[in-house]
Formats: C-alpha cells, structure tokens, sequence
C-alpha cells in the first residue's frame, strides 16, 4: 500500500479490503505518534511565535493577512458549517441505510453508493461535453475554450518524465496557458478537464486585461473558477442524461464533492483552530491531545450513524496541508462561492455571468475577498455557503427517491 493507493483501496466493494487498508495505514502512522506530534507542535510553536513577534492578534489573523481577508471568513465559514451538521449527519445515516451494514465504520465513506458503474468517455468526447455544458457562460467564453481544445493548448496523455495528476500553467505575455492532463477514458478525467479549462481561463482573462503587476490571482480565488466549470458541467450531465444508473452514480459524484470538501476541509479548519487555541492557551501539544482533539471532531462532523474507529484519530498526522497554517479552510470557502456563483449563473443568466467574467478577469487588481464580491458572493457572510449547502440537502434528498 502507498500514498497513492490508499483511496482507490478505501473505495473497494470488498469491505475487507477497505478495512485493511485502513488499519494498515493508521497502525503504520501509530508506530511514529510521537514523533509526528513533536514535529507538529513545533510547526504550531514556531508559526504562533512568528504572529506575536509581528504584532498580530492571532495565528489565523498573521496567516490571512497576506491577501488582507478579514479573519471573520475563517470564522463564519466554521460557525455556519456547524449549523448545518444535520445535513452531513443524515449523509451518514443514507449512507450506512444504503451499504447495508450494521456498522458504518471510518472505511466505509469512500466506496461509491452505485455499484459497479463503467461510463468510457474519449477525450474527444469530453471536449464535446464540457464545451455543451459551459454554454450558460456566452458565446464568447465557449468559442475561447473550443479554441484551446482545437490549438493544444492541452497536453492530453501520459508520457515519459510528465507529472502525474493535471494542471495548469501559463506565464505574463505568453500567448495563452497550457494544460497538462493525463487522460484516462472515464468520467472523473471529464471532470478533470473543465475544471483546468477553469483555471486556464481565468489566467487567460486576467493576463489579458491586467498589466503584469496584477495578472496573477492568489489561492483564495484560484479553485474558484475551475469549481464553477466543475459545477456546471454536473448540472448539464444531470439534466441531460437518459441513463438512471449514470444519472445515480453522477448524484452521488456530486454529494461526496460536498462530503470531502466543504465538510471535511471545514473539519480540518476547526481543527487546526482548536490546536492553536490550546497552544495560546498553554497546552503541551502531545500525542493524546492531537488525537483527542482530533476524534471528537470527527465524532461531532458524522454523526450517530458513523461509528469513529479509534485509529482516525491519528488522521491528522497524514495531513501535509497542516504544516502550512490556515490554509484549508480556502478549499471549503472556494468550493461554497463556486456553488453559490454556478447557481446564480443558471439562474440568473446574462447579469450572473457580466458579473462572473469581470472576477475572472480581476487578477489580483483587488483584495480577493472584494473580488469575489464583484462575483456576487460575499464570503464573510453565510449566504454563499447556506446556498451551497442547501444543493447539497436537495442531493440527499433526490439521492433517497433513486
């Protein structure tokens, strides 16, 4: 077992298979607890040490003030998730109703509720697909990926010495970004596609409209853009497939995005504000209390449908993202105003997408939490993640009549 095989063993039919990894892997971490935990509150030591010698009135306040966002959005993003605990709960009360098992255990949230599901989709075709989907966005914005798709922009296959995973990348002055993918035939490689075509037109229109100082866009606002071609794209697929099995299977693609993202990212988010908190307050960062810490959000994020084996409890240790403070948290905020924006653009129409083009074509020529406001979201505000939220309480439901 490695790193990178871990998930696609979790997502195994076979539920031996899925326990054995999941032991496997947290026994393994077990035998290092306490040299991890040393490593890690030295990360929270040394991090806590830097805010106070800069004056600032907290870590998560010395973290975002690089891009000037207003520590209320860490906040109100942990408060209005918490609200909304119910909707991740009942998730894990369909869940184990629809697996079939006494017993929901931690290795049984990645397996996919649809069975057996196969779906072979050329490149070619996902082409055709995304450029169908993403027409809500105007004629101009599809004729400007068509032309990416028709100039390659994209590098499409596996080849010797290319990264593994996809992404995007493009310089000030250059033409125009490039995508690099390694293309398989199925459907997460479709949604892998729009979601880079996200990134490459948000850096193509804002290199093209911005001068040099202000073309690039920081993390805040980066997953944005791929997440609303990612959303929209789900949408049109729902809307226009005559498959019930696809149809199923697309339901419950879109509900884990919410599961592993908004909820699991904001957990990751209160986690790392609880560990902070403690260490202000002058708690020695052991082995137990990590954990300690750790387990009761899970328990209180699931549910009384989960059944939280004691062993995630060392789930944080596996979690690289940590040794960078306060950085999570931007997944859920990005994946909430994508939502949030996608909705308003099916919705609304032309007025939406004026809005959206003019965020995406911002660069960083404003604070990105103003520029997310010219969108038409306001991430200081529970809005934009209430309004994702409730996409998500219409899957649950939808998913529970199918």
């Amino acid at each position: 077992m490695t790193h990178g095989s871990y998930t696609s063993l979790l997502e195994s039919h076979d539920r031996t298979v899925r326990q054995a990894a999941f032991e496997g892997m947290y026994n393994t971490y077990n035998s290092f607890k306490n040299t991890l935990a040393t490593n890690f509150s030295a990360n929270v030591t040394g991090y806590s040490l830097i805010s106070r010698i800069r004056n600032f009135a907290s870590p998560v306040a010395c973290a975002l003030s690089a891009n000037n966002i207003p520590t209320q959005v860490y906040d109100n993003l942990i408060t209005t998730v918490d609200h909304h605990l119910n909707l991740m709960h009942d998730y894990m009360s369909f869940r184990k109703e629809r697996l079939g098992v006494d017993t929901l255990h931690m290795h049984d949230l990645f397996v996919p509720l649809v069975n057996d599901f196969k779906k072979e989709i050329s490149f070619d075709e996902a082409c055709s697909i995304v450029l169908e989907s993403l027409k809500p966005l105007g004629e101009d914005y599809v004729a400007q990926v068509k032309e990416a798709f028709d100039n390659r922009w994209v590098d499409k296959y596996e080849n010797e010495g290319k990264r593994s995973g996809a992404y995007s990348w493009g310089c000030f002055g250059a033409p125009h970004p490039y995508v690099l993918m390694n293309y398989s035939n199925n459907v997460d490689n479709l949604f892998t596609l729009a979601h880079e075509m996200g990134h490459a037109m948000h850096s193509y229109l804002s290199s093209h409209t911005q001068p040099y100082p202000y073309a690039n866009y920081c993390i805040f606002v980066a997953e944005v853009a791929s997440t609303v071609n990612e959303a929209l794209l789900m949408q049109y697929l729902l809307k226009t497939t005559t498959d019930p099995d696809f149809h199923k299977y697309l339901v419950n693609y879109f509900m884990e995005q919410f599961r592993s993202t908004l909820f699991r990212q904001t957990m990751f988010a209160e986690f790392e504000k609880s560990i902070y908190t403690l260490h202000t307050e002058g708690a020695t960062l052991t082995n137990q209390v990590l954990c300690d810490t750790y387990y009761n959000l899970v328990k209180k994020y699931h549910g009384d449908a989960m059944h939280v084996d004691e062993l995630i409890a060392l789930e944080w240790a596996r979690i690289p993202h940590f040794y960078t403070p306060f950085y999570v948290y931007q997944y859920a905020t990005g994946y909430s105003a994508a939502i949030a924006l996608s909705q308003g653009i099916l919705k609304e129409g032309e007025a939406a997408v004026k809005r959206y083009k003019a965020f995406l074509s911002g660069g960083s020529s404003q604070d990105p939490i103003d520029l997310l406001k010219i969108a038409g979201v306001d991430m200081s505000s529970p809005a934009p993640i209430e309004a994702a939220l409730k996409v998500f309480e219409g899957l649950i439901a939808e998913m529970k009549t199918l």
